[in-house]
């Protein structure tokens, strides 16, 4: 018999595959679905974006290199000063591009996790996104899930865990604006959580990729902002910004150290990102009017769930940033049960347990047209009535 990884044996199914072959279950027996289940909008990508795209195939194909053209890191960079307030980055020692950001997550601890040291510990909060997980088990680590609660505002506290598991920990992930319950943090705990980091040589790395998807102010910070880059890495991705799922395009930054060191691993795992996707990518970063209208149109369709949630009484965490809803069941009843009662409806979310927790509550991602939302909360409105 061929021999297979004992990680990929104790795998449990990826949850959007999950949700995927549901959903075609669904449509197979002949029901509408409207699948507010994976987080990959639906709005068209922009006109400038494609038209950047097609001018950017080159007469002949070639291996791209994992630094990238000069043009497009020093696109990231402009969106950076822009974004947070004038700050800077060196786009030829702090910075990388990257095939959006799932992959650059997932390796990671193949360059910064020592399979074999005493800090094998990989922390981050449940529930979460699953690749942290996962990349720590392919890389050899052990994984260290934090439950996250309501009560702290979901926000990952590292001082008040146990001191001899800290001593173990050689990886620390935080994500915010946070999926799935779309809580934000301020600058100030993000330098604690830093120096907490420093002073116990733990990387941090920073999972940001929702930053720019926020509806009012204050904007979400970046620890880009830090006083210090020391231990730190931030990734970020074009897929909700700028409607860019399927172009894989986003970079790393931060401590340039380290970002020497991703330099000389990644272009082992041929993840360089290709000429006509960073064309894209430089004119996405460049432009911000797109942007904006894609935050207008999430937060529409943010603003007509939230007066539906409120007439039910259904209850939500605040949503200023992402594009998710985290929703509490009624009367705390079984994420799963509750988010199969809605599928018999066609109503596709993502129930708690999909995301590492055992809460009462459900993900409902702000896919779906506008229009298609309103039809969904009609049979939403009606299954409460029943």
């Amino acid at each position: 018999m061929v021999t297979v990884n004992p990680v990929v044996s104790k795998l449990a199914a990826y949850p959007a595959e999950a949700l995927y072959a549901k959903r075609a279950a669904l449509r197979a027996a002949g029901l509408e679905v409207f699948d507010f289940s994976v987080g990959d909008p639906i709005e068209p990508t922009d006109e400038g974006i494609v038209a950047a795209f097609r001018e950017g195939v080159p007469p002949v194909s070639q291996y791209p290199t994992i630094r990238g053209e000069a043009d497009h890191r020093a696109a990231i960079c402009e969106w950076i000063g822009r974004r947070f307030d004038g700050t800077t980055v060196d786009p030829d020692r702090e910075l990388l591009p990257t095939r959006g950001s799932k992959e650059a997550i997932f390796h990671l601890p193949l360059t910064f996790l020592d399979p074999h040291g005493p800090r094998r510990k990989v922390l981050y909060g449940v529930p979460g996104y699953p690749v942290y997980e996962r990349g720590t088990r392919f890389a050899g680590g052990e994984v260290w899930p934090v439950e996250l609660r309501p009560e702290t505002g979901y926000r990952l506290e590292p001082w008040e865990l146990p001191g001899d598991e800290i001593a173990k920990t050689a990886i620390l992930w935080i994500n915010y604006p946070h999926n799935p319950t779309a809580a934000g943090v301020d600058l100030a705990y993000l330098e604690r959580v830093h120096a907490f980091c420093r002073e116990r040589e733990i990387l941090l790395c920073a999972d940001e990729c929702y930053v720019d998807m926020y509806f009012e102010e204050p904007k979400p910070p970046s620890v880009l902002e830090l006083s210090s880059r020391e231990g730190l890495l931030a990734f970020h991705s074009l897929s909700k910004r700028s409607g860019m799922t399927g172009y894989r395009s986003g970079f790393v930054a931060g401590d340039a150290e380290l970002i020497a060191r991703l330099g000389k691993t990644r272009p082992n795992f041929g993840v360089a990102t290709t000429v006509m996707v960073q064309r894209a990518g430089s004119w996405a970063w460049r432009d911000e009017a797109h942007a904006e209208a894609r935050r207008q149109a999430f937060r529409a369709k943010r603003d007509t769930f939230m007066r539906f949630f409120a007439e039910v009484g259904l209850e939500h965490t605040p949503c200023t940033s992402t594009l998710y809803l985290w929703v509490r069941t009624p009367e705390d009843r079984d994420a799963l049960g509750y988010a199969e009662a809605l599928a018999d409806k066609g109503i596709l979310v993502s129930p708690a347990p999909f995301h590492g927790v055992e809460q009462p509550y459900v993900r409902v991602a702000l896919v779906p047209s506008l229009a298609d939302c309103e039809r969904a909360i009609e049979l939403w409105r009606a299954f409460h009535r029943a």
